[in-house]
């Protein structure tokens, strides 16, 4: 069984890599069934040119799949579609097309999408549910995480239109990767904007295998001290974690915080160009 996920697209890259960093994301995860790239970056600028530096073919893809609809995540769609043939499948939850703002001092700004739903529908097969969809064998989504006990990563300024009005964003869209390794599950995260816990126990409900790796972004960059240990203290209560690379929107608290209570051999960063061995690094 093979199992690698490389970063693509980060706020940080590797020093002397040669590849562009920019607030977003981007993993490339292949195993035998193929590859799927999971989030798109920011402007597709950064995408395109890591893509070529790092030997990935974007015409090699059986499908994308979207964590959520934050420019962050999905900035790179136009750029990679100039890359493809239309009709690639496209997984993402069912409320990826709303609108979403970001609304500061006044001044209400798009955040969402910059394509609508006849360009998507045009340059892909959209396959948008709320229940666990298979991208591939061993490669699933999430599905909608609806039981969130624990602290999300919410933030105060980013809202939904609803009716004539608006309101605080639920981020009901959002959802992360289950990759099945011969080890464990290994989960693979955009922002995680439904709560690292959150996320982690509806996989948890979802899946017989114990969950033994973590990657990507988390938003915990503003959690406070207590919020980060108590999930410091849960995750190594578990047992099973075996490895961490964290990325985009965890902060840097968040490592010194898990590397305290799980060991520095068990967290890492994951800029863009980390190349994971998943079987390997298991």
């Amino acid at each position: 069984m093979s199992l690698t996920i490389t970063c693509v697209v980060d706020n940080n890259a590797q020093p002397g890599s040669g590849l562009q960093n920019e607030h977003g994301l981007a993993f490339w995860i292949a195993n035998e069934a193929g590859a799927v790239l999971f989030d798109t970056g920011q402007s597709g600028a950064a995408l395109r040119h890591n893509l070529a530096a790092l030997n990935l073919d974007a015409t090699m893809l059986k499908a994308v799949a979207i964590s959520h609809a934050h420019y962050d995540h999905t900035g790179g769609l136009p750029a990679l579609a100039e890359q493809l043939a239309p009709g690639l499948p496209l997984y993402a939850n069912s409320d990826l097309l709303r609108e979403r703002f970001s609304q500061r001092d006044g001044i209400r700004r798009a955040i969402g999408l910059s394509v609508d739903a006849n360009w998507l529908r045009a340059h892909f097969t959209l396959h948008l549910d709320d229940r666990p969809q298979q991208i591939l064998s061993g490669v699933w989504t999430t599905g909608a995480i609806t039981e969130r006990p624990h602290p999300g990563g919410y933030v105060a300024h980013h809202e939904i239109r609803v009716g004539t009005g608006y309101a605080p964003d639920p981020y009901r869209d959002d959802l992360s990767l289950v990759l099945e390794s011969a080890r464990g599950l290994v989960v693979v995260c955009g922002c995680c904007h439904a709560g690292l816990l959150n996320t982690l126990e509806h996989v948890q409900r979802l899946f017989a295998s114990p969950i033994v790796a973590i990657a990507g972004g988390t938003h915990l960059l503003n959690a406070d001290v207590d919020t980060l240990e108590h999930i410091a203290r849960t995750l190594h209560g578990w047992g099973t974690l075996r490895q961490i690379y964290l990325n985009h929107c965890s902060g840097e608290k968040v490592y010194h915080v898990l590397r305290q209570v799980m060991g520095d051999d068990i967290v890492h960063p994951c800029p863009a160009g980390t190349i994971l061995d998943m079987e390997a690094e298991l």
